[in-house]
């Protein structure tokens, strides 16, 4: 297993390496070096420390979520496992944090069934909080508000219909009729109740907010990285383009929407009238002390993980 995510990590560096050299190229390899001279460094810890109070909010809504559903694992072992879970920032949609689901049940035996939906959850509430911050900006800017929006009404639809027993049960109940997914029916169901339980307006709502205070850290982090280079932004601006540069990299389905999230932040500010080689400068310093720190906190995480609990198995359950 450990193999396997070593090898998905240096494809996914490989992939940044070609498009981060690109992206140099493009705007000047010789200009874009001097850009990175002009930023003062020393602020480097800082961005590092708002991500990771990103990382540390989002464990709060991770370890809600696990109360919830009743599963009964300590809070450190909790923050072992969603740290862990981090290694897999690089996957689409950061869907292979399902990892965690696979450590729950290596610690409490809990079903993986019944835990998977925390991730979902967690992207639906991150998703909703994104597009919140995206829509202010949106219309303040006048940009990207159709996107936003179409965003939106897909997450606020499927949040609906997870939500609702009825929708809920007759979806589970046409797919049952499937011969494929038919012996699967019963894992469905638990997902569901899971889901269903997660997504109740109460929750949604509480865990929302929470994932719009962990984004928040990221996009001052990112405010900070624009003023440093001198830049006349606002913290309304930076906070619309990193949501929107976030979401349109989600949904783009690549890994860690690489390629996709540093064209958008980067066009977004080329727009704006910033130089291109301050432009990517910019981008690759966010991306560094966001995406690529926090594969680095969860490749530490699993070696921590893995001096307790061994080596890290996958069962199908």
């Amino acid at each position: 297993m450990l193999e396997k995510m070593k090898r998905n990590i240096f494809l996914s560096l490989a992939l940044a390496g070609l498009v981060y050299l690109g992206f140099s190229l493009y705007a000047d390899f010789d200009k874009v070096i001097k850009a990175f001279t002009l930023f003062n460094w020393i602020w480097f810890p800082v961005l590092l420390l708002l991500s990771y109070s990103n990382y540390l909010t989002r464990f709060l809504k991770w370890h809600f979520y696990l109360r919830l559903l009743k599963v009964k694992i300590s809070r450190f072992d909790s923050f072992s496992v969603f740290m862990s879970g981090l290694i897999m920032s690089v996957t689409p949609g950061k869907m292979g944090e399902l990892l965690k689901s696979y450590l729950v049940k290596q610690i409490a035996n809990e079903p993986i069934s019944k835990t998977a939906p925390i991730i979902f959850a967690e992207r639906i509430t991150d998703f909703l909080s994104l597009i919140g911050i995206a829509l202010v900006g949106g219309y303040v800017f006048h940009y990207g508000r159709a996107i936003v929006i179409a965003v939106g009404i897909f997450f606020v639809l499927l949040t609906i219909l997870l939500s609702n027993r009825t929708m809920g049960e007759g979806a589970i109940s046409l797919l049952s009729k499937i011969k494929f997914i038919n012996k699967y029916v019963m894992h469905l169901r638990d997902a569901y109740e899971s889901s269903f339980n997660m997504l109740q307006p109460k929750p949604l709502l509480q865990m929302t907010l929470l994932s719009l205070v962990a984004w928040l850290f990221e996009c001052l982090g990112y405010y900070l990285i624009l003023t440093n280079f001198h830049l006349e932004i606002s913290m309304l601006w930076a906070s619309f383009s990193y949501a929107f540069a976030t979401i349109v990299g989600a949904i783009s389905m690549l890994p860690g929407g690489l390629g996709v999230t540093e064209g958008s932040l980067t066009v977004l500010l080329t727009q704006n009238k910033i130089p291109l080689d301050i432009a990517f400068a910019s981008t690759f310093i966010i991306r560094i002390v966001t995406l690529w720190f926090a594969v680095f906190v969860g490749v530490v995480s699993v070696l921590l993980y893995q001096k307790r609990f061994g080596k890290i198995t996958i069962e199908q359950k």
